[in-house]
Parts: C-alpha cells; sequence; structure tokens
C-alpha cells in the first residue's frame, strides 16, 4: 500500500537479492525466485523476513571487505537501464498528481508534500507520522544524500513524527527539521507543541488534515470492509500552536499554500501548518492485487446498498477530476 512501483517490480526480477545489515518488514516486496542473501551482525534477523539462500552473521563493512575482491565486474547493464527507465515514468506521473490549483478545495495531500520537499533545506531532516504521511513521504521527499527521513517504518507506531524531531533537532539544532504529521498522529501526542516552544526548537510541523484515520479506511476499503471509527473531531491545531507561543497557519485553499509554508520555513522559531487536504485521496500501492480489487468492489457495493453511495461518488470525483 505504500511503496513504488518501480522499486517493487526491480526487487521482484531481480536474480539475486543481497540484504546488508537491514531487516526490511514489507514482506510482499520480497521476491519469489531470486536467490537471497542476508548479512546481519544480529543472526535472530536472518530470515526472520523471508526465506533465504545464504545467511552470514557478521559485520557488514568486514564482510564486505573480504567478499569485494572475489567479485568479477558486470558488463550488463540491461535490468539497470530498464529500472531507471521505470522509475522516471512512475516520477512523472507521481509528479502529475502533485497539483494544486487555486480555488479547488479541498488540497491533493500529494500537493502538500511535494511543495515542503521544494521549499526545504538541502540537508532538512524529516520525521513522518505512519499512515499517509508515510506515503507522501516515501513518493515525494527528494533524498539526496544529505536529507535524512525518519519514521516508525519497522513497528508502525502512530504519532511518531514529533518526538523524533524534537530529539533531531535536539542532536542537530543547526538543521531544519520538518514532520508530516497526521491529524491523528499530532492529536495523539499534542502535549509536545509545548515542549517545542519551552525548548526553542524551530521544528517545521505540517499537519495532513483530513479529520480521519485515512490510511485505516483505505485499508478497509481495499478489505472490503465498510468502515467505522475512522473520523477524528480535530481541535483548531492553529489556535492551540499560537497558544503554546508558536507560529501556527490553516491553509484550505493550494493557491495560499507556498506563501504560507514558504512563512513557516522562514519562521525563526517553531511553526505550524494545518494543511487541509483530501480525504478520499487513494493511494495506489505498488502491484494491484486480486483480492485487493475484490475487496474494493464490495466496498463500494456494501456503501451504495447501505446508503453511503455519496462516498463512492466522492471518492471517484476527486481521483478522477484533478
Amino acid at each position: 500500500m505504500i511503496g513504488f512501483s518501480c522499486g517493487y517490480h526491480a526487487i521482484l526480477e531481480a536474480d539475486t537479492l543481497l540484504m546488508l545489515g537491514t531487516d526490511f518488514p514489507y514482506t510482499q516486496f520480497y521476491p519469489e525466485q531470486a536467490t537471497i542473501i542476508q548479512v546481519d551482525r544480529r543472526g535472530e534477523n536472518l530470515g526472520r523476513r523471508t526465506r533465504l539462500d545464504l545467511g552470514i552473521i557478521g559485520d557488514v563493512r568486514a564482510t564486505l571487505g573480504a567478499l569485494l575482491p572475489l567479485l568479477e565486474d558486470k558488463r550488463d547493464d540491461k535490468h539497470l537501464k530498464r529500472f531507471v527507465h521505470h522509475y522516471q515514468e512512475t516520477r512523472k506521473g507521481l509528479d502529475e498528481l502533485a497539483v494544486g490549483h487555486p480555488g479547488h478545495k479541498p488540497m491533493h495531500p500529494q500537493y502538500v508534500a511535494k511543495t515542503a520537499d521544494d521549499l526545504a533545506a538541502d540537508d532538512a531532516i524529516f520525521a513522518c507520522d505512519v499512515g499517509t504521511p508515510t506515503i507522501w513521504a516515501a513518493r515525494y521527499l527528494t533524498m539526496n544524500g544529505k536529507r535524512r527521513l525518519l519514521g516508525s517504518f519497522n513497528h508502525g507506531s502512530m504519532a511518531n513524527a514529533m518526538p523524533q524531531a524534537i530529539g533531531a533537532q535536539l542532536t542537530f539544532p543547526g538543521r531544519q527539521v520538518v514532520t508530516f504529521s497526521g491529524d491523528g498522529g499530532l492529536s495523539m501526542l499534542m502535549g509536545d507543541l509545548l515542549s517545542l516552544h519551552q525548548h526553542k526548537l524551530p521544528v517545521k510541523t505540517i499537519v495532513f488534515s483530513n479529520s480521519a484515520l485515512a490510511f485505516v479506511e483505505l485499508e478497509m476499503k481495499a478489505a472490503g470492509i465498510l468502515g467505522e471509527g475512522t473520523e477524528l473531531v480535530n481541535p483548531d491545531f492553529v489556535g492551540v500552536a499560537r497558544s503554546a507561543g508558536m507560529f501556527g497557519v490553516r491553509v484550505e485553499d493550494p493557491g495560499d499554500l507556498p506563501e504560507a509554508m514558504a512563512e513557516a520555513f522562514r519562521h525563526d522559531g517553531p511553526a505550524l501548518v494545518d494543511a487541509v487536504v483530501n480525504r478520499t485521496e487513494l493511494s495506489m500501492p505498488p502491484t494491484i492485487k486480486l483480492d485487493q480489487a475484490v475487496g474494493f468492489n464490495l466496498w463500494a457495493l456494501k456503501a451504495v446498498l447501505n446508503g453511503r453511495g455519496d462516498e463512492v461518488i466522492d471518492l471517484a470525483v476527486s481521483n478522477i477530476i484533478r
């Protein structure tokens, strides 16, 4: 549900997958036919996520030092060229979704993420909440070798972005720190806004405000479940931020977003941007499986039969008319 289609297919169609010190948790991304080798200092991680052809307990640096002299250069770059092209086409398609037209409400969350990416410093540290903020971070942040992305990528713990941002800003006081916060995640640890003000931490908090646990709703749709209990009644985030001594601005119109976010980034201190985004935005998974397609159609049928056909119409309009 989260990833990038080109990365998914590049790994799926690889001859060999070499895992170096990683405990990559997304099992649906592992190839079925490739030779899989895993190197890790922690033996308990070997084979934890996927079957292995070879597992090595050892330090990655030392292992690679011993391995590299034994390798021969490979001249065939067909696989690389194919998936670089795949990436370029996928990137083009994703950027076409990251649009914002003045007066067209609610905003597309992709546009919010892309705007933040364009305005953030070259060495910015980002922290993203779980759920849809992770999706937009994965798809729209340009990681250039100097930037850093923090998240709860193994455990999927809610409300992780703010405490991670606080720790990053305290550790690197001279670097820009930006959160991609869900409204659900921020609400869980909203008291940490006081910590930003008290410790004079200039963290920039971007709230993807859709009044819902949107990723949970998306998973329910894919499973054919007519969702309940995911709607959020949000507080006035800007009012809370200002009462804590922070800069705060609420943005509903896409035409106002670039200047509002630029002002927040220029502010000498903590700042919050409450960006009201589309609740029914679909994030297409790397590949659509049969059970997801069946589940989604089942959800649509249930919605119509239960008098909630307006949800189906809203979803179609939001994702077809941009």
